[in-house]
């Protein structure tokens, strides 16, 4: 399932750009709206999901959130970069290993996956604010099957991902950008600027 230092190198002119955020802060549309302008994206929740679906556990939020949990705790604190790292060694083309590839990865959740992301490429960590308040109702007015279906459920899948380490990693981001008074158009351009200065400043460094 998980094999650790799978891959140890892709190419040092790899950049991987990491998206993370609490629940519902807006990363999915950071990410979308990057897709849409031509970047590869390897979505974290997605490779958990194909995991599920390969389990065949009922993919909803509480399956979802153990299997994360489980994934760690078996194979260690990194293990779902292990399973992104075997993507991205399936999705770069041979010309995306000649060239400059650039690569954003959704949903970095600590620092153990920034860890591992490192030993492939440079990697940069922009993450994405937002209140509670507004997490919650953007979570369920996306409707997926993982939403939170209360309150409650909610508060628990906070827990699961402070649990796991993901306020360190926002603490040590490169850079935040807070969605709590931004439109969806700000947000993505927002974004797509800090993005577009990272790549253009590690470009010069090679």
């Amino acid at each position: 399932m998980v094999k650790k230092g799978a891959g140890e190198s892709v190419s040092s002119r790899l950049i991987i750009i990491c998206l993370t955020g609490m629940p519902g802060a807006g990363k999915s549309t950071v990410a979308s709206s990057l897709k849409e302008k031509g970047f590869l994206v390897i979505t974290m929740g997605d490779v958990i999901r194909e995991e599920a679906i390969r389990l065949k556990f009922d993919l909803n939020d509480t399956n979802l959130g153990k299997l994360m949990v489980q994934l760690r705790e078996e194979f260690g604190p990194g293990a779902v970069a292990e399973l992104v790292v075997k993507k991205i060694h399936s999705a770069l083309t041979p010309s995306h290993k000649a060239d400059k590839a650039i690569l954003i990865v959704d949903g970095i959740r600590s620092i153990a996956e920034v860890v591992v992301l490192k030993r492939v490429g440079q990697v940069r960590l922009l993450a994405i604010h937002a209140s509670s308040h507004i997490r919650f109702v953007h979570l369920k007015e996306r409707g997926r099957t993982d939403a939170p279906l209360s309150q409650s459920d909610f508060m628990e899948r906070e827990r699961r991902e402070l649990d796991v380490g993901i306020s360190e990693v926002i603490a040590l981001a490169d850079e935040v950008v807070s969605n709590n008074r931004l439109t969806i158009d700000q947000l993505k351009v927002n974004a797509f600027e800090i993005v577009m200065k990272w790549i253009d400043s590690l470009k010069l460094k090679t």
